[in-house]
């Protein structure tokens, strides 16, 4: 994983290192370790809420998805459609999807907490054996 900090809040999360960008510079800082160490508790079961100062750039209307996803308990799923609905727009579940895709710190802001209809698994830009892997997590600890 690669961990992004600007201006004393997390950016990004990667969740291989081989994605994040070229040149990339490597340093540890305070915010840095911090964030490291609540994600080795959250794989560790410890953990089921993150207390970091986060700042995810995206439209307005992924940042809106994306305050809904904080929303999401631990543990529990929702569908696209469910939350387009919460936008009073039940017709944006493919764009709530999308919001979903680009959000630029997983785990953070839990996108793999989000299922298709009927509670089929569906969609992750990390892949779908890390998002059943996440969620099979949240189920062992909850």
């Amino acid at each position: 994983m690669a961990l992004v900090e600007s201006g004393g809040k997390i950016t990004h999360l990667f969740l291989q290192a081989a994605q994040a960008p070229a040149g990339l510079e490597e340093k540890q800082t305070p915010l840095l370790r911090r964030a490291a160490a609540q994600l080795e508790a959250y794989f560790a079961g410890k953990r089921q809420h993150f207390d970091l100062p986060l700042a995810p750039e995206g439209t307005g209307f992924e940042q809106q998805v994306w305050k809904l996803l904080r929303a999401i308990p631990y543990g529990q799923t929702c569908t696209y459609g469910d939350l387009a609905r919460r936008l009073n727009n039940p017709r944006a579940a493919r764009a709530v999807g999308g919001a979903c895709h680009r959000n630029p710190l997983p785990i953070f802001i839990p996108c793999h907490r989000v299922v298709g209809a009927a509670g089929k698994l569906t969609g992750y830009a990390g892949g779908l054996p890390i998002k059943k892997t996440l969620l099979d997590l949240e189920q062992a600890y909850k």
